[in-house]
């Protein structure tokens, strides 16, 4: 790996860690409550896990050039492996099955709002 290579990687890491700091302050205005951050598990990770009322969303965060290209950027490989984690976590919080799961998603690009969607994809949590 060149120094270029490893420049980039960290300028992208970096890029990457900004859009979950302003996805978590976006989220907080909107009155959620951040129960985790960076939840990693071998097989699969969750960028954010927050709460509003009743419900637990599992958030996954994208930061792109443009808001298309970030939502495309969540591929059904990427679902499992949101979905893999998810299980795990509500696995060592059993408390969480009381309440609705969904998997939300929100993309941040350069000069606009982040965009936050819903029920962004089915969230096979048992």
């Amino acid at each position: 790996m060149t120094d270029s290579d490893d420049n980039a990687r960290r300028a992208a890491r970096a890029y990457g860690l900004q859009a979950e700091t302003i996805a978590t302050l976006w989220l907080r205005a909107r009155l959620y409550t951040i129960l985790d951050r960076n939840y990693r598990i071998k097989d699969g990770e969750i960028d954010i896990v927050a709460r509003r009322g009743r419900t637990i969303a599992f958030v996954e965060v994208k930061a792109r050039g443009d808001l298309e290209d970030a939502f495309i950027a969540i591929t059904p490989q990427k679902q499992r492996r949101i979905t893999r984690a998810a299980n795990r976590w509500v696995a060592t919080h059993p408390w969480a099955m009381n309440y609705t799961l969904r998997a939300d998603a929100i993309f941040v690009a350069p000069g606009k709002l982040p965009r936050h969607l819903e029920n962004a994809f089915e969230l096979g949590v048992a």
